[in-house]
């Protein structure tokens, strides 16, 4: 049984961690491109590891009828919504980008 119980410990220690931190992101709006080309963007409330995202006041941005590629200028506001993780593309705060420090530059000097 002490074997079983050693596995078991090992089991919890080789948990895979997500690779995005989202919980950062709380309480902040985000913006969610999806598989399909679907975008949309709202404050984050909730995420799990497989990034099901829970998003509230939602807002879905519509694409141009005549060019399927180009957004227009048209939102539907959507408002709590659950996001599927494996339709989620990509995932950006709403208020840009940070700058991180290249991890191939070396330190040499």
């Amino acid at each position: 049984m002490s074997d079983k119980k050693q596995n078991d410990g090992n089991k919890e220690k080789k948990r895979k961690e997500s690779i995005l931190d989202l919980s950062k992101y709380l309480e902040k709006h985000i913006r969610v491109k999806f598989a399909g080309g679907r975008e949309a963007s709202g404050i984050l409330k909730g995420f799990d590891p497989l990034l099901n995202l829970v998003l509230d006041s939602t807002t879905e941005y519509l694409r141009d009828p005549d060019e399927p590629y180009k957004f227009s200028e048209d939102t539907r506001n959507l408002g709590l919504v659950v996001c599927r993780g494996t339709s989620v593309v990509l995932i950006c705060p709403q208020d840009g980008m940070e700058s991180i420090q290249n991890p191939f530059i070396t330190q040499d000097a």
